[in-house]
């Protein structure tokens, strides 16, 4: 079974918090503390990360009353662990969307994929987060073999063909170990709509700016159940301690679903997978100057893949993790290994941070957001390229909420759709990466 999701477990002690913590940024106010009294409002919100946050935004800005709850502090969850990616793309790539769905549907999935990353610069404009250090430098996916450098290649040049986009392009062998400083590539695509962050001081400069606008933003208050509201239309969340009456719910509390006792049942939409990162001690000068100097993200094209960057002049190397659970030590060591592997480099560098959190998988690989009620809207399920597809889908809950019908092309979802055997969703994790690792290791 994958452990348990319970809010007493410590943030864990990454990297992003010893930045905000060495900025003066971790112990700001946020918040107006936990909910110690009821509250009628418009729009009730669960979850304090990028997209409760961004459908408290876009609800503000049109004057809406609307109240934000979390189980526990602002950042405490993906929102403040991820790696910081900030990408213009779905795990489901462009060409097979319109093989499967059509042109247009291609062409909306793709202006819905490129408006995250859009949105993140205006958050960071609005709210003046320098702390969060965005920088659009591209992101560059690295081929592990010809086969896998033939395949990108190809979708770069549809994306160009079919949709118009000049933003990817083919590097070669050479460019791309010039670029990296690892000759474990044999070549990679570069998209040049995306970029890196520092997630943690990106959601709290959200929080603060909200805060400062007078939007309540309730820290350390779990919601114990939601109920129709009596009499007419509406919800009732209870807490511990307050009640909340308010038109219209959003839900946004993906992979961390299992927090809350009321929002339990959002999780039977996901596959919690683990994702874990390292960051090493800051580089020597020598090794400093040669690794990714273009200050980009990048991936590696394996099944089971590796991400990595640079922050604060450290390598940060980051993975999915099917066998082990938030908060225990596997993983982290085979991480190192693999590092070291396209980095020889880094073999006597000291790993000083690691750190571990949930990613939402979903069933179609795709977001999802809708309603599950009359009075309810939910967006989760990610996929790990939920900083700017959370702070985009964030905002279009809000319209949902508000009645609109923005277009939401293949991530619209009429009522909540289960993940098939549930239940069996650990089990199936592992063996669905066992075998990917071992196509990996066999080169296939």
């Amino acid at each position: 079974m994958l452990a348990p999701l319970v809010s007493t477990s410590p943030q864990p002690d990454s990297l992003w918090r010893h930045l905000a913590a060495r900025a003066g940024t971790l112990d700001l106010p946020v918040g107006a503390g936990p909910l110690t009294r009821d509250v009628q409002t418009d729009v009730a919100i669960v979850g304090a990360g990028y997209s409760g946050l961004a459908a408290a935004y876009a609800l503000s800005k049109r004057g809406v009353p609307c109240v934000v709850l979390d189980a526990n502090p602002v950042g405490w969850g993906a929102s403040g662990r991820n790696g910081g990616v900030v990408s213009s793309k779905f795990r489901v790539s462009f060409p097979a969307i319109a093989a499967r769905y059509g042109l247009d549907v291609a062409k909306r999935m793709h202006r819905l994929a490129h408006d995250g990353v859009r949105v993140v610069q205006s958050l960071v404009d609005e709210f003046a987060i320098s702390g969060a250090e965005f920088q659009r430098t591209g992101s560059l996916r690295c081929a592990h073999s010809e086969r896998a450098l033939a395949t990108c290649v190809a979708e770069a040049d549809w994306v160009r063909a079919s949709l118009g986009d000049r933003s990817m392009k083919a590097l070669s062998r050479a460019q791309t170990q010039h670029e990296t400083g690892s000759t474990g590539f044999v070549g990679g695509v570069l998209s040049e709509d995306a970029g890196t962050i520092l997630p943690l001081e990106y959601v709290l400069g959200i929080a603060r700016g909200l805060a400062a606008r007078g939007v309540p933003i309730h820290e350390s208050t779990r919601v114990e159940a939601i109920e129709p509201a009596r009499g007419g239309p509406g919800v009732v969340l209870r807490t511990a301690a307050a009640t909340v009456r308010a038109r219209q719910l959003i839900v946004a509390t993906n992979a961390y679903s299992g927090l809350n006792p009321a929002t339990a049942a959002y999780q039977r939409e996901l596959v919690p997978f683990r994702s874990a990162m390292i960051a090493t001690e800051r580089l020597p000068a020598d090794v400093d100057a040669k690794l990714m100097t273009m200050q980009r993200s990048y991936t590696e094209t394996r099944r089971m893949m590796k991400w990595f960057r640079r922050a604060d002049g450290r390598m940060l190397f980051g993975g999915r993790d099917a066998f082990g659970k938030e908060g225990q030590d596997t993983g982290f060591e085979a991480l190192r290994r693999a590092m070291i592997a396209l980095f020889p480099e880094l073999a006597d560098v000291r790993v000083a941070f690691r750190w571990s959190g949930y990613v939402a998988m979903t069933f179609n690989a795709l977001p999802h957001v809708g309603r599950s009620d009359d009075a309810t809207v939910f967006c989760v399920g990610y996929n790990g390229a939920g900083v700017a597809m959370a702070s985009l889908v964030g905002q279009h809950a809000a319209a949902l909420a508000l009645g609109e019908r923005p277009d939401l092309a293949l991530l619209a979802q009429d009522g909540l759709r289960p993940v098939p055997f549930h239940s069996l969703r650990a089990p199936g994790v592992r063996l669905v990466a066992a075998w990917y690792q071992l196509l990996d290791a066999v080169g296939v």
